[in-house]
């Protein structure tokens, strides 16, 4: 952040702030009372069963919002609009890489969802069990869910990216029995075959179903256990009565990387999270009835559940679904989507951001974009270069940038401008989300401003995670234990610049943003260390234009093993087997040693700023400081 960057404010366009929905900072007090303000929020945005007794009942670090609400979350996406005459309203625009377009209308969806419901409870499926869902960006994949959500069944989404031994931890983890996937989907060409990922996943896991969707790639079927998706669909009923589920009833399960090396399974439960993503829906992209809504994530990440399914059809949104890579088969591919259908809000990555700005203004020069009127960012801190791009050459500087931050464990933006009210500073977030406090913290408490320190949040929010999954003193270690258990961690370093703007600086501890997705260090190195060469690893991140982050690797050796360029690629691939290629280091350094303390800690500190090119900064508390010198050399330092 520099002064320039701190000083340079872009008001919100006059036009834009008359038609907003929020058009003065009002609202900011409004939400000091902040139970008042989110009960309000549930009141006008979600249909009850049952209206709640108790707005919030707080047993720090445990928190429950709408105490006895009833409500069904697949009832507020899919039948309301419905009754309320908007069925024949787009709900999905899908579009697949080779140019396949399927569209679902709310009462086409509200049909797919209910029989597929009517699907998993002829498998078995009751309220309470968890499903595994292992499918790409597919229509099928929000069905899915909101089919679980319907029968009161949690799912657990796993990225398609992810390697068979990731979908393996998640489902053995989570217990499900029943895993939904598909034989194949399209990549830059190319069908992926997907059901052998799936079937090393749970060879030897209590699986009993899997549900395939088909993609006609010619893969093996077991007999009793594998069910085509078009054939169980096929005599499935048309009606299912959604389950009356209390607020805080567990929706579903999303797993992400931590500082350990075993995913975390962070719990969403159904009137809180529902209310956040419906408000903050709503309020920060400013949707209307007419827009037609994209965000570019992928479903297998919390972006995808909160701001592709539940947000958008709580509010009865038309949204775009894209099943394929930015710049295939050529690099206006999203210009050309953006001009095919009319999309006016556009929400997408720094990383995709930075992509397009190397691919050239000469790809969405060619499309009409002026359908745009607002564009948003999320995954990861935007740097000022890159919003400065998309706001002037795909917003042609009238669209305001939401740039928006927050996380699995928020499960809905918390740091965000609001379009119509906030000037806006390149590479800010801008300010907690109306009814949420932040603050940056030291150990002292929060620090002056223009100083680094820990982002915190210091007031409870609806759809905040309720507890980590078989791990409570997992949930009390990584959020409640350093600042107290009314203060939450969230493990971001910020500042707060002199306007109160602030400004995310990314992970403080060994988790890594790679293209906005977490990614646990140690989830890499154990994988390194999985590799029969391999005796100790050491992975930091390394700063990279497009990415944002990137795993860097230090690996010592096994006696019998040399460092070659053979076993440099062999380890690579290895990682993007085991985890998946978002992993995949950018590049391995074979060591002799790792600096350590006295104590055996690794000091990662050292080894990122090698890598990083940074300050080495103190040796003088390691038991073995000669080995930085050796590997500064390595590196040319």
């Amino acid at each position: 952040m520099t002064e320039t960057q701190e000083s340079q404010v872009f008001p919100p366009p006059e036009e834009f702030r008359e038609q907003a929905w929020v058009k003065d900072e009002s609202i900011y007090e409004e939400a000091e009372d902040y139970e008042s303000f989110w009960a309000e929020q549930a009141d006008e945005l979600i249909d009850w069963y049952e209206k709640w007794d108790t707005v919030l009942e707080a047993e720090p670090p445990y928190y429950k919002w709408f105490i006895n609400g009833k409500l069904n979350v697949s009832y507020n996406c899919l039948d309301r609009w419905i009754e309320n005459g908007d069925g024949d309203r787009l709900a999905y625009i899908w579009e697949g890489e080779e140019g396949e377009v399927r569209k679902f209308t709310y009462k086409e969806l509200h049909r797919e969802v209910n029989r597929f419901a009517n699907v998993l409870k002829d498998l078995g499926v009751e309220k309470g069990d968890v499903v595994s869902l292992y499918l790409p960006m597919i229509p099928e994949l929000p069905i899915a869910m909101l089919a679980c959500a319907r029968i009161g069944a949690p799912h657990s989404v796993v990225f398609a990216g992810f390697s068979a031994d990731s979908l393996r931890e998640r489902v053995k983890d989570a217990g499900a029995t029943v895993v939904v996937t598909c034989d194949g989907y399209f990549r830059r060409g190319k069908l992926l075959d997907h059901k052998a990922k799936t079937d090393d996943a749970i060879d030897a896991l209590d699986v009993q179903n899997v549900v395939v969707k088909r993609a006609d790639n010619d893969v093996d079927m077991m007999a009793g256990r594998d069910h085509w998706w078009h054939e169980l669909m096929e005599n499935a009923s048309e009606e299912c009565e959604p389950e009356v589920m209390d607020a805080e009833d567990l929706l579903f399960l999303m797993y992400t990387s931590g500082t350990t090396g075993k995913p975390k399974g962070v719990m969403h439960t159904t009137g809180g999270y529902l209310t956040g993503v419906a408000t903050t829906m709503k309020y920060v992209f400013d949707i209307k009835d007419d827009d037609v809504y994209w965000c570019t994530a992928d479903i297998g990440w919390i972006t995808g559940h909160s701001y592709i399914v539940y947000g958008p059809l709580a509010l009865g949104t038309t949204s775009i679904m894209y099943e394929g890579t930015p710049d295939y088969p050529e690099p206006d591919r999203w210009w050309d989507i953006v001009e095919k259908y009319g999309v006016s809000i556009l929400y997408t990555a720094p990383t995709a951001i930075r992509m397009c700005m190397k691919l050239g203004e000469e790809w969405p020069d060619k499309h009409d974009l002026s359908s745009l009127r607002l564009l948003g960012s999320v995954g990861e801190p935007i740097n000022p270069e890159a919003w400065l791009w998309y706001h002037r050459v795909i917003g042609n500087e009238q669209c305001p940038v939401v740039d928006t931050w927050w996380m699995t464990e928020t499960g809905m933006h918390v740091i965000t401008p609001l379009p119509g009210v906030t000037g806006l500073k390149p590479g800010s977030a801008t300010f907690p989300f109306p009814g949420i406090q932040a603050e940056v913290h030291d150990k002292d408490g929060e620090v002056p401003r223009g100083q680094k320190g820990d982002l915190v949040i210091t007031t409870p929010w609806p759809s905040m995670l309720r507890g980590l999954y078989n791990a409570p003193d997992k949930y009390m270690e990584e959020y409640w234990a350093k600042y107290g258990t009314d203060t939450f961690f969230t493990g971001d370093g910020a500042i707060k610049d002199e306007d109160g703007y602030l400004w995310l600086l990314g992970r403080v501890g060994d988790v890594l943003n790679v293209a906005g997705h977490r990614l646990g260090t140690a989830e890499v190195e154990s994988a390194l260390v999985d590799h029969a060469s391999v005796a100790e690893a050491a992975v930091v991140g390394v700063p990279h234009e497009v990415k944002g982050q990137v795993p860097f690797a230090y690996v010592v050796l096994r006696g019998g093993y040399e460092g070659s360029d053979d076993l440099k690629k062999d380890l690579i691939r290895h990682v993007s087997k085991v985890i998946g290629p978002t992993a995949r280091p950018s590049d391995v350094l074979f060591v002799e040693d790792l600096p350590k303390t006295r104590s055996g800690k690794i000091m990662r500190r050292i080894l990122k700023n090698i890598a990083s090119g940074g300050e080495i900064g103190n040796v003088t508390t390691l038991k073995n400081p000669e080995i930085v010198d050796d590997i500064a050399s390595q590196m040319g330092r």
